[in-house]
């Protein structure tokens, strides 16, 4: 089922605001039960399986596409059949609702077909 979620688009935090407390934080969270609440609620992080390399630096590229667009940014690394990402909002040092908006853009590319190789 498809969170609500991934149907906003991300805000510019211009810093300022508090971040999401760890209660918060955990309820955005059931919205992405995947994703993994760390470092006291100040970051989100999952990873995704991929068949093998080039998949995994597909999903990477679309995900890249994807932050462009949202103008929000996670920390990404991947190799061999697998891709991490990892969430948190940088100008207030936690998280915030755009990471939990990202989460839900990023599963969804997830699900889609992989392109085929050219």
């Amino acid at each position: 089922m498809e969170s609500g979620l991934v149907h906003k688009k991300c805000t510019p935090c211009r810093g300022g605001v508090p971040p999401l407390g760890p209660e918060e934080a955990e309820s955005y969270r059931k919205a992405a039960p995947e994703w993994a609440l760390l470092e006291g609620a100040t970051r989100i992080e999952r990873t995704y399986r991929r068949k093998n390399f080039s998949e995994a630096f597909d999903f990477v590229a679309r995900a890249a596409a994807l932050a462009e667009e949202e103008g929000h940014h996670p920390d990404i690394s991947f190799g061999w059949g697998y891709v991490t990402v990892s969430l948190r909002t940088k100008k207030i040092k936690g998280l915030h609702e755009n990471d939990f908006i990202m989460a839900a853009k990023l599963d969804r590319i997830a699900a889609e077909p992989e392109e085929t190789p050219h």
